[in-house]
């Protein structure tokens, strides 16, 4: 004997099964403002896992540094390819995984949701190269940090490359956290370093400090904050752990993990989306 179901979702039901026949599905998704019918792509790199020469365990990208503009982008409509030097699986940092025994970020819903989420999780498990990809089919490039970018990325030519290529392409380049190590040897065609004169942020000097007293001992081999004054940039930041970003022209760059969805909003008034 059938039933028929009559309660208050019996109508949702009703459509669910009627689009799941017919292929199709009602967009039920937010609207958004967007000045162009054509949806943007943006290019988030994510380092590959490492070992830290300092202290000796292995690193990764931060999750949040990845997760929250990747739910800022997304939600406008931005299409997202999640890239690394070298392609292949990715990691985060243990201490920014939500389940992580630590609880460091258990706090952190959005990345819980985004490795929670079969579909998003498996894009971590094989991403494309970035020398493989074309550049010319994105609008802006962001460059994610963690640990492992203070390894991995001051001397990699092909993050170099891309960081070069959308910089003098005249398309927003955003740089955050760890990630701006990247920065540090960067030069333009010209020779310039790009750093040079420009308005910049990362990860702070009293945020290594409080780092290396966490831990016991010096945890990075560089400081950013040294570094890009050295290559005479205007170095700013906005205090211990507060979201901080700064925007000079196309150059948007953030202080920490804390600051990736302020980098992203930027990028998306970048965008116009």
């Amino acid at each position: 004997m059938s039933t028929i179901n009559t309660g208050p979702g019996a109508d949702h039901q009703t459509e669910a099964a009627a689009a799941h026949q017919t292929g199709t599905a009602a967009d039920h998704h937010m609207r958004v403002d967007r000045v162009s019918s054509q949806n943007k792509k943006v290019l988030i790199v994510v380092a590959n896992p490492t070992t830290s020469t300092t202290l000796g365990w292995p690193v990764g990208f931060w999750g949040a540094e990845l997760t929250h503009p990747y739910y800022e982008l997304t939600e406008r409509g931005v299409e997202v390819t999640i890239a690394s030097p070298d392609g292949g699986k990715v990691a985060m940092d243990s201490l920014s995984d939500p389940r992580d025994e630590s609880r460091w970020s258990a706090e952190d819903l959005i990345t819980m949701g985004f490795l929670n989420t079969p579909e998003l999780a498996r894009l971590l498990q094989d991403t494309p190269k970035l020398s493989d990809l074309d550049l010319d089919d994105y609008d802006a490039i962001m460059v994610a940090g963690g640990q492992a970018p203070m390894f991995s990325f001051r001397d990699d030519e092909d993050v170099h490359g891309a960081l070069r290529y959308f910089y003098e392409s005249e398309k927003p380049t955003c740089i955050y956290c760890h990630g701006t190590a990247a920065l540090v040897d960067l030069r333009l065609s010209d020779g310039t370093y790009l750093v040079d004169g420009k308005t910049v942020t990362g990860f702070a000097n009293v945020e290594e400090d409080f780092s290396d007293t966490f831990v016991g001992q010096k945890v990075m081999p560089f400081r950013i904050e040294d570094e890009l004054k050295e290559r005479g940039a205007n170095y700013v930041q906005g205090g211990l752990f507060k979201a901080f970003a700064v925007r000079d022209g196309r150059l948007i760059t953030g202080q920490q993990q804390y600051s990736a969805r302020k980098v992203a909003l930027m990028l998306i008034e970048a965008l116009g989306v």
